[in-house]
Formats: C-alpha cells, structure tokens, sequence
C-alpha cells in the first residue's frame, strides 16, 4: 500500500512538472496543453486573454489527502479531459484544476476574492469610511476647542504682563510732568515755600512714590500755614481690567493740594466752590458742609461772578463776596476765564471745622491733563498761595462772627449729646455681655454650688436689712 500511494505521488509530481514545462515552452500554440487549436483560443475574450496572462496564485497549495481507491487508472466510461471533441471544452479555459481528480484528491483549491480589510471601531463594530472621516474631523474639533481656554489665559497673561509695565512708565512720566512743571527750582511752590520734596536736603527727591498709581509732595516754610501736601492720584494704567473699566467709565487722573493752616491765622470760615457734578460728592463727603453749609441762591449785588457751571456752598453769604474776588473771576472763575483755563478745576473746600488731627484746613482738587499739556493748569495751581494769604489775613465781621459762634456752639451741643448716646450705648452693651457671660456660667453649676450661692446671697441680703447700732463708750 506505501509503495502504492508513493506511485501515485510520483506520478502527481510528474504531471506537475510537465505542466510548468509546457508554460515556459516557445511554441506558437497560444494555449498551455496540447489538444487546444487556434480557433478555440481566438474564442476567448479579451477578459479571459487577461485572465490567461496572469500568472498562478502565489498562495501555497492545500494540504491533499490521498484516497484509497485499488485502481488509480481511470475507467473508460469517463470522458478524457483531453478530448477536443467535447462541445464543452471549446468554451473552457484550460486551469490547474482540470487535471485534478476530484474521486482521488480533495481539498481542491477555489479561487476567492481578496479579502477586504474592514475598519475596527473601539466597540469592536466595522465602520463606513464616511462614519470613520466624520468622527476624526469631530476629534480634531474637540481638540481643537481644549486648548481654547489655555490660549486666551496665556495671551491674557502676556497682555496683562506687558500692560503692566506701559502702564507704570505712563504713571510716572504724567507725576514726574507735573512736578518738574510746578515743583522745580524757579517754579510756583519754590517760589511760595522755603522748602520742597521729602527731605530737606537740597539732593532730596521732589515726589514720593506710594504706589504705581500715588504720588506725594510736600512742601513748608510759608506764613499763615504749617505746610502743604499734593498727592496725585492717576488711573491704574498698570492694571489692565482696571485700564478698560476707567476707559468705560470715563475717570480722569486728579491732584489733591491740602494746606494746613495755622490756628491763629483762620477765622470761623466754612466755604466751598464746586462744579455742579461735584457738588453733591462735597455735601455727601465733608461732615462740616452737610453741618454748617447751604447753597448760594443769588450772587451779591451786580458784581462779576462765577460761571454757571459753578455752585458755591457757604456758612455766611459775606463770605462769597470776601473770597470770591474780582481777580479770581477775572482769572479763572469768570465765563469767559473759565472755558479757557477752568476745565481741569474740580472742587475748592475751606473749613475750620475738618474732622481729622488738622481743623483748620484749605483743600483744592483738580483734574490733571497728560504730560505734554502742563502748563494748562497754571493759573489753577496759582490758587493755592494767593487763597493761602487772603483766608491767613481775613477777619469775621461781629455780625457773621456771632453768628458762626452761635451755629458752632449748638454744634459742639449736638456733638456731645452724640458722643453721650454712643458712650451709654457702649456701657449697656458691655453691660448686657457681662450678664450673659454669668447666665452661661450659672448654667455650668451643679445643684449644691446653686444652693451655696443662694445662700449666701440670701445672707447678704439679711445684713443688709438689719439696723445699724451705733455703739459709744460712756465714762
């Protein structure tokens, strides 16, 4: 039976090899085994001529398993896969598969297309190219959106960072303006005061800086007053949220002169002189205004007076025409003065009765403009020494003065029946805590130390109802 089944085998392999022979042989027969004329080639279509031309499949063949038939030799009944005369064969094109005994052999190896290669989604599921394209734009777009709020915080630190520095340079540039304009040697407060800046050498800085956005000045050394101090507050440049919300809103940068008068040298005065936009902020903010102050009516007389964008808030109506003189109108308050020089001037504010360490106290407000336009607010800056000697040289007619002693002395009443409520409504509040305080500890006592403290209250109080005897010594 080996011998057998070799035979076969051998003989298998010897078809083989003829076959392949037979492909590479230069004969001018177009088809691969004898037995196949030209007509029967030329039937073929150009399709099968292609299919023709191709060579085997590379795949190696399938295991094949011999059968067990006693007579390999075909029967005679069989048709010889040979034979032209078989209709059929005209039409067939000659394979490897037509000298495959299908009773000897098995396995038989068919052709197939070539397998597609299916996308594999996460869930294990095949996927369109469509659905597949779709879901990576979407992840790109995700993506792409993750990292949104991580761009705008960097360029927002960035700018902040950058604004940060601009903004501090233009703060600086704006106070350094403003005191080389008004502070330097030959300027009006060197002029006005024996002694500017923070020290008092001669190399001592003019300003001190209390912050990107404050600036100080001081300045002494002047009759009727113990000195001065100017402190400019600008915009916060160096904040960016703070720059955008001063742009909307539309705030200015401004200086604040205070000059501390001298006690002896200013009388009972409580005046003020404001634009009507400011005039409520000075009502609602300066105490001795809302005490002591009411609105001008009328203006004095047919004399020159202020423009009608200003609102002047007195004690006594003598006062305006004392202090609001000719040369001030001229120079600044009047119409004509204050459209040209008057548009940076904000507020004025002259009182004895200032709450604070100083009483007596003359404070001007003024809006500054930037760097290059200075010289703007000249004649406003000259206010200050030319009201400093007139308030350190004017004196109370006896009519105004009883009546400012009279307005002052009920004041000082009112002032002290406050201070009185406040300080009985301290004690009581004390006095409540303390009680509450030995409520909570009673609470903590057992029964036998509340009854030794009953007890001896209730002893205290028998002493204190018996009579008192009054023992003497007789010889």
């Amino acid at each position: 039976m080996v011998r057998r089944n070799s035979s076969l085998f051998l003989l298998l392999l010897s078809l083989l090899l003829i076959h392949r022979l037979s492909l590479f042989t230069s004969t001018p027969i177009p088809s691969h085994f004898e037995g196949f004329d030209d007509a029967a080639s030329s039937s073929l279509d150009p399709e099968e001529e292609e299919d023709q031309n191709t060579p085997l499949s590379t795949t190696p063949p399938p295991s094949l398993t011999l059968s067990t038939t006693p007579d390999p030799t075909p029967t005679s009944n069989q048709p010889s896969p040979l034979d032209s005369s078989h209709p059929s064969d005209q039409s067939h094109e000659p394979s490897i598969t037509d000298y495959w005994d299908e009773d000897e052999f098995e396995g038989l190896p068919v052709p197939q297309p070539p397998p597609e290669n299916p996308t594999i989604t996460e869930n294990g599921t095949q996927s369109n190219p469509d659905e597949t394209k779709r879901r990576s734009s979407t992840y790109d777009n995700v993506s792409t959106r993750s990292y949104t709020v991580e761009i705008v915080c960097g360029v927002f630190f960035i700018a902040f960072v950058v604004n940060y520095f601009i903004g501090k340079r233009e703060n600086e540039n704006i106070a350094l303006a403003w005191v080389t304009k008004f502070a330097v040697r030959g300027s009006i407060f060197d002029k006005n005061f024996s002694l500017v800046g923070v020290g008092k050498d001669e190399d001592s800085p003019l300003l001190l800086k209390e912050g990107q956005n404050v600036f100080k000045f001081y300045a002494s050394g002047r009759r009727f007053c113990q000195g001065l101090v100017a402190t400019l507050e600008l915009k916060r440049r160096h904040d960016l949220i703070s720059r955008v919300f001063d742009a909307v809103v539309g705030r200015k940068d401004e200086v604040r002169i205070e000059v501390f008068m001298n006690d002896e040298a200013m009388d009972q005065v409580v005046f003020a002189l404001a634009k009507r936009r400011e005039v409520k902020r000075v009502q609602k903010e300066e105490r001795d205004v809302q005490r002591f102050g009411s609105l001008m009516s009328s203006q004095p007389g047919s004399r020159k007076w202020v423009s009608e964008d200003l609102v002047v808030v007195l004690e006594v109506k003598e006062v305006a025409g004392d202090l609001i003189t000719e040369t001030v109108v001229e120079q600044v308050f009047g119409d004509k003065a204050f459209e040209n020089y008057g548009k940076d001037f904000l507020s004025m504010h002259f009182s004895d009765q200032h709450v604070g360490m100083h009483k007596k106290m003359l404070v001007f407000k003024f809006s500054l403009p930037d760097a290059n336009h200075m010289a703007e607010m000249s004649r406003l800056v000259a206010l200050v020494p030319y009201y400093i000697d007139l308030i350190g040289r004017y004196k109370l007619s006896p009519q105004a003065r009883s009546k400012t002693e009279v307005a002052r002395q009920k004041a000082a009443q009112e002032a002290h029946k406050e201070f009185q409520n406040a300080r009985q409504e301290v004690l009581q509040r004390k006095k409540v805590e303390r009680r509450k305080v030995i409520e909570e500890a009673e609470a903590k006592l057992s029964v036998e130390a509340i009854r030794r403290k009953e007890a001896k209250e209730h002893a205290r109080q028998m002493k204190r109802a018996m009579p008192k005897v009054k023992m003497t010594r007789t010889g």
